[in-house]
Parts: structure tokens; sequence; C-alpha cells
């Protein structure tokens, strides 16, 4: 294990159990895997095509005439009628391209999910491409800057980094306006945890979020003590290990064993239970091959959360199961385990709708903002402790 992760490792067996009170999130994902799409399935015409196609006339005509701002709103409000329409995702991009050439790439790769014999939209999505591709790789790279400044400031200082790990969940968490404030799957407070957490009693009329928040506890420290020890590849047999801990406290007999049912995320559905081992051995030969090596490690998080809640092989758990998939990946490679806030939700199933339809580039941004929030607030934490800064 590396001098970075060890950063971080004791943090995250105090913090990410409060980070995750990973259940706080718990939402039905849909699925989302860009590499296994079954692009036959092709969307119904939206019922309201006929309006949507003369909200795009009447805003082609306001962008002739220079109005941008009422040429926007008809171009958002004919998407939002009819959002698999090809002409109305290509000429929306257009409009889009000089402003905000990353939204524009995105719709012209949403026109070619619909349509892929677009040669227009092929054309336009060709030449924007190169551009988004150094936005995405300059987004990155400030990330890794900010992560080595983190560095820069928690180097011999392990017991104050892994105390900001704890306090940034304490703080984003139970505090007003954070996860347990908002969100009301989970109703244990701060001080019920931490009794669960530091004498595992059990607690009177909690007990669902206590067996949840024993089962990540257990999966945290096999993450901590086994996944981050290890030099091999991240596998399926981890996956499987870490959801059996995720599960063992509230069904037991589904711990760590694919669904035999067909379950439902969202609007989507995911592959049938006949599918799933084969999905899995799939996923398992990409973690296992040299595809992630040259990925950036947020771009494998990112992909890796993506492809196990597309095929959402669990019964139950899936989406703590994704998390903390992302987290070991994330940590393995010297980064903070990132804080996946309540008000993210919608963003999240958004983007990772977005990556369903074929474009993933949206979801790994989506990683990307909630992994350096994360340093963010750490660096603020620490510099406010007034940690001596120490060349790495």
């Amino acid at each position: 294990m590396s001098s970075k992760t060890q950063l971080f490792v004791a943090g995250f067996v105090g913090a990410i159990t409060l980070i995750a009170m990973y259940q706080a999130f718990e939402m039905l994902e849909p699925p989302g895997f860009n590499l296994m799409l079954d692009r036959s399935v092709i969307p119904d015409p939206s019922p309201l095509e006929g309006e949507a196609l003369a909200l795009l006339k009447a805003a082609m005509v306001m962008k002739t005439k220079g109005k941008r701002e009422k040429a926007l709103k008809l171009f958002q409000q004919a998407s939002g009628l009819a959002p698999h329409n090809p002409d109305i995702l290509l000429q929306y991009g257009e409009f889009l391209e000089s402003h905000d050439i990353v939204k524009a790439e995105h719709l012209y790769n949403r026109a070619l999910s619909f349509n892929p014999s677009d040669s227009r939209a092929l054309t336009n999505r060709q030449r924007v491409l190169p551009k988004v591709k150094q936005i995405d790789k300059d987004m990155l790279s400030i990330i890794d800057e900010k992560r080595r400044k983190l560095f820069s400031l928690a180097t011999g200082s392990l017991t104050l980094m892994n105390r900001a790990v704890r306090e940034v969940c304490y703080q984003k968490i139970y505090a007003p306006g954070g996860i347990e404030s908002k969100c009301e799957k989970n109703s244990m407070a701060l001080s019920t945890t931490r009794a669960i957490k530091g004498t595992r009693v059990d607690v009177v009329g909690n007990s669902v979020e206590h067996s949840k928040a024993e089962g990540l506890d257990e999966a945290i420290k096999y993450i901590n003590n086994t996944l981050l020890q290890e030099s091999e590849s991240i596998s399926v047999h981890n996956i499987l290990q870490i959801h059996k801990r995720v599960l063992r406290h509230t069904n037991p007999l589904e711990a760590g064993i694919y669904r035999v049912s067909q379950v439902y995320a969202g609007e989507l559905v995911p592959p049938p239970p006949s599918k799933v081992q084969r999905h899995m051995s799939q996923f398992n030969e990409w973690l296992l091959s040299r595809d992630p090596e040259m990925l950036h490690p947020i771009e494998f998080a990112a992909i890796a959360h993506h492809r196990l809640v597309y095929i959402h092989p669990f019964i139950d758990g899936n989406g703590r199961t994704a998390r903390l998939l992302t987290n070991a990946i994330l940590m393995r490679a010297g980064f903070p385990p990132v804080l996946m806030m309540c008000e993210d939700r919608r963003l999240y199933t958004k983007h990772i709708n977005q990556a369903h339809h074929g474009d993933i580039r949206p979801f790994i941004r989506f990683v990307a903002t909630v992994t350096e929030r994360t340093i963010d607030l750490l660096i603020s934490m620490l510099l406010a402790q007034n940690i001596k800064i120490t060349a790495p």
C-alpha cells in the first residue's frame, strides 16, 4: 500500500461509515453501461413530437434574428418535449457549440445514439471532440494538482489528516443541510452512529439503520484491511466480498449472491437474471485487463461504478456496493474517499442516465466534481488547523 493511500486508511475506517451512511444516499439508480447497450431498443416517438418540432422551428427563427435568450428557451422546451428526437438534439447542439462546447458534444452524441447514420451529427461531433477531451484532461489535471497540495499539507500529519476526514464527514452529513437532515431513509443521529461504531450495542427503534451501519462498517474494514493491502487488480471477487458484508446483517441469504429475479431501477430495466453472470464475467475481464491502467483513476472509478449499476447484479445493496467500489478504486490510487451528498442525487441520476444512453463523460465529470469538492474541503480544514506544510 502506498504512503498516499495510508494517509486515508484510518480516516476511511472512522469516517466512511458516516460518509456513506451510504444508505442515506440510497436511490434506484437507472442502469447504464455504454459498452453493453442494446441499441435495438429505440424509444417510441414522443406524443408531443409535433409540438416539439414547432418549438424547434420557432427557436431557429429566433436564432436567425439574433435573439439568443429566446432561442435558448425554445430549444430547451423542444428538447424537453421530445428528448429522443435526433433533429432537435442536433440543432440544439449547433446552437450551443460556440458557448458550451461540452454540452454541444453531448447533444451530438445523443443524436447519434438515436440515429447512428446522421452524417451531420457525426461530422459535428468529430469536430468538437478533441476540444472536449482537452477540457476534460485539464479538469483532471487541476484535481491532480489539488491532490498534490493536499498531500503536501498532510505529510507527517497522519493523525490530523484522519481527523480532518472525519470532521468533514460529520459536518457535511449531520450538520443542518447535510445528508441526515435532508434524507429520510436514515433516521439515526450522529450520537447513535457513534454508539454503534464504538460499542456495538443494539439501538432500540433503529434496527434497520443499525443493521445497515454494521454491514457498511464491515465492508469498509474489508476494503481497508484487505483490498487496500493487495497489489492485484480489483476483481468481481472483491465486489462480491464487499456486497457480502454490506447485506450480511439485513439480508444474509442474498449477501454476495447474484439475483435470480428481475429488478427494476427507475425508468429502465437492468439485464434479466439469466444474463447477470455473463455480464459480470465480462466486467471481470475488463477489470483485470490493461484497459483500466490507461485511464485516470477518476475515469476508472466512474466507469466501474457505472458498469456495476447497469448490471444491478444483486437484489439489494447495489448502490452502496457501487459507491464503496468507487472509493476503493480512488483510495488505491492515492485519492481521499469522496463525499456524495444528498443534494447530489438529482445530478447523479441524470448523469447515470446519460451514461446508459451512450455517453459516460457526464458521469465521469460528476465523479470528478465530487472528488475535487472533497479535496477542497480537506485542504480548507487542514489550513484552518494551521498544519505545517512539508514537502512531499
